[in-house]
């Protein structure tokens, strides 16, 4: 084995203060100003372009990219703040900073996702305010707009990462998670037939966690502390192999809650207007109550899925309620962080902490 991580590691790490959470924070919130800057900045000097799309750039970043929970981002940091401390060491200042920039790529490598997205889904909300391609003067620029949201981070990864020993693995961990995630959409947008009546038969469990495992997992999990990994030194495919398996995992999880909060969750809370339903999506509550249902209840179910009106929406959540999916989806986030804890235990090469940190701030989520 190579790099920090491969060492034996220490016992685990106290929770952090809050002193250190609103730190961490505060450095992850003014890296974000910096890298909006760096890529802006040289639009005009580099490019030719003129002041109006500069600006417009610059209002495109600070809307997509600011306002989620940045934990995707932030991640990066504390991953590897517990690896090097693991191996008996404390991040310097450049690594922190170098730590966050790297997450800020994966923040806007999420954007990238969430505009196209948006757009594809003709979404109306997104982390409490209109979706960007809603806005007045944006439309289907959007779909342009994820584009440059997606380069922009390649060329923070160049400004940042060029002379570090990490850069091509980076550049291709970033690659390799972009299209698995493109795939996963592809997989979702193809679940149900183009300009045809649903046919929920498509809708399977082996689809549905195909679907998650791609668009989903493999950003929102595995990369951020692949990051970590890469820039602490680690080169030992078992390594990443091994937490590859537990992040996907835990992906996966992390979706189902995502499902269930977007048929259950409170738009205030959440943050934008849960639509799987009336968008047809092949989500983790209707692959349920299709394993479940009576003849009549499948029937109802082929009227109402996929619908924009209130009342076949209500007629599909009534069904929801009758075959009790509240009771079964509690059975399968406890079956899931049993099998995750007894996962993370058995990793040696990588601090356990790593994963800990990463499930408890999804257990039982809210939003």
């Amino acid at each position: 084995m190579s790099g920090p991580a491969a060492k034996k590691h220490k016992a685990e790490a106290p929770a952090a203060p809050s002193t250190t959470i609103a730190a961490d924070r505060a450095l992850f919130e003014t890296t974000a100003d910096e890298l909006i800057d760096l890529v802006a900045g040289e639009l005009g000097p580099v490019f030719e372009m003129k002041t109006e799309a500069v600006e417009y750039v610059r209002r495109m970043y600070n809307y997509t990219t600011k306002g989620g929970k940045m934990t995707r981002g932030l991640t990066v940091l504390h991953a590897r703040r517990t690896i090097a401390g693991a191996a008996g060491r404390e991040l310097s200042a450049a690594e922190s900073k170098g730590a966050c920039q790297l997450g800020w790529c994966i923040e806007w490598l999420q954007a990238c996702f969430l505009v196209a997205d948006d757009v594809m889904d003709a979404s109306v909300t997104r982390r409490g305010q209109p979706c960007w391609y809603k806005l007045p003067n944006v439309g289907t620029i959007a779909i342009n707009d994820a584009f440059i949201l997606r380069s922009g981070l390649f060329r923070v990864l160049r400004a940042h990462f060029r002379e570090a020993p990490a850069y091509l693995p980076l550049l291709e961990l970033f690659n390799e998670t972009t299209y698995q995630t493109e795939l996963g959409q592809l997989l979702d947008l193809t679940s149900q037939p183009i300009g045809a009546p649903p046919a929920l038969e498509r809708f399977t469990e082996d689809r549905y966690y195909s679907i998650v495992k791609y668009k989903t997992a493999f950003y929102s999990f595995y990369l951020p502390v692949a990051c970590a990994l890469l820039v602490e030194g680690v080169t030992e495919e078992t390594i990443f192999a091994a937490s590859r398996e537990i992040l996907v995992d835990m992906g996966v999880y992390f979706q189902v809650q995502d499902d269930w909060l977007d048929c259950y969750g409170s738009p205030e809370v959440i943050g934008k207007v849960g639509t799987d339903i009336q968008d047809n999506k092949c989500g983790w509550l209707i692959v349920q109550a299709l394993k479940k249902c009576s003849p009549e209840q499948r029937a109802a179910l082929q009227e109402h899925y996929g619908r924009e009106e209130e009342a076949s929406i209500a007629a599909v959540k009534a069904i929801y309620t009758a075959l009790d999916l509240t009771a079964q989806y509690q059975a399968y986030e406890a079956a899931a962080y049993e099998r995750l804890t007894t996962n993370i235990a058995a990793v040696k090469e990588v601090p356990p902490q790593v994963f800990n940190d990463l499930l408890a701030k999804i257990f039982k989520r809210k939003k």
